[in-house]
């Protein structure tokens, strides 16, 4: 199997499993406060991941790579999962999947400032196209949607992008689960002492489903998926595998239906499958 091959491989792996973030962590909000789940999933994350570093007796990252692993960090452990828990008081998991179509231009975009690659003009068109998509999809949403709601999507969605492309491009020297992992244990020492002080105090009122949404987001969401994704972005390319962010909207949108039970309009399987044409087209030009 050729690099590129592997690269889409695990990179549709990795965007399946975060298919099922955002449903899981709508089903976590609704009886766990949202910092506290945020802090929570990386600490039970980051204790996975040391003990693989352990395990394997990875070496230390060196000090050129802190500061890429702090925004790493930043991004899809603290800002990711801190602004959708946020979102998801306002908004449902339905409509805030739509807002992923705008993660492929986000990557791409940071895939170029801290990655160095240069696809074409023609891919640019194709991504701007399914982020207008997305972005008419929230203004048509204006009178039944929530503009904070949607205002912490796309913060959530500027910060995952940076994260993104930086774990990639790191992935390219330390390996794929080594940059989730070191990137969470950086994070350990703030993350474990807020679960410990904002858990909460009665926790027979959280419910069996909120249990299962923390389990979700804090094995998968935060450490299996991305030793697939950053795996994906590293042999693949950034910007072209970043693409296949476009098809996690409709997983997301089934499951959303399925497993909540939530109303998926006729819009919002238009705009979705619109996006994933204007994704396939600017994965065609993205070198």
């Amino acid at each position: 199997m050729d690099k590129m091959t592997s690269g889409w491989i695990n990179g549709f792996v990795g965007m399946v499993i975060f298919s099922g973030s955002l449903p899981a962590t709508r089903v976590a909000v609704a009886d766990f406060d949202p910092v506290f789940l945020t802090v929570a999933r990386a600490t039970i994350a980051a204790l996975l991941g040391l003990a693989m570093l352990l395990a394997f007796r990875e070496k230390r990252p060196a000090k050129a790579d802190l500061m890429s692993l702090l925004v790493v960090a930043l991004g899809v452990v603290v800002g990711f999962p801190l602004l959708t828990a946020l979102a998801l008081r306002h908004v449902t998991s339905a409509h805030s999947i739509v807002f992923i179509g705008l993660l492929p231009l986000s990557t791409a975009i940071f895939g170029v400032l801290r990655g160095g690659e240069r696809p074409r003009p023609v891919f640019w068109v194709f991504s701007c196209l399914g982020s207008l998509c997305v972005v008419g999809f929230a203004v048509y949403q204006g009178g039944t949607a929530s503009l904070t709601g949607d205002l912490l999507m796309f913060a959530a969605i500027i910060v995952c992008g940076l994260g993104y492309a930086e774990g990639a491009r790191l992935s390219r020297r330390l390996g794929g689960w080594q940059v989730i992992s070191w990137a969470l244990v950086v994070s350990l020492p703030l993350m474990l002492p807020l679960t410990l002080y904002i858990m909460p105090h009665d926790w027979s009122v959280i419910g069996q489903g909120a249990w299962l949404g923390l389990a979700y987001v804090s094995l998968f969401s935060m450490l299996i998926g991305f030793i697939f994704w950053y795996r994906g972005l590293a042999q693949g390319g950034i910007a072209a595998v970043g693409q296949l962010q476009l098809l996690q909207p409709f997983f997301g949108l089934v499951l959303a239906a399925t497993l909540l039970h939530e109303t998926v309009g006729w819009s919002m399987i238009l705009v979705t499958m619109a996006v994933i044409l204007c994704v396939a087209g600017a994965k065609h030009f993205a070198k």
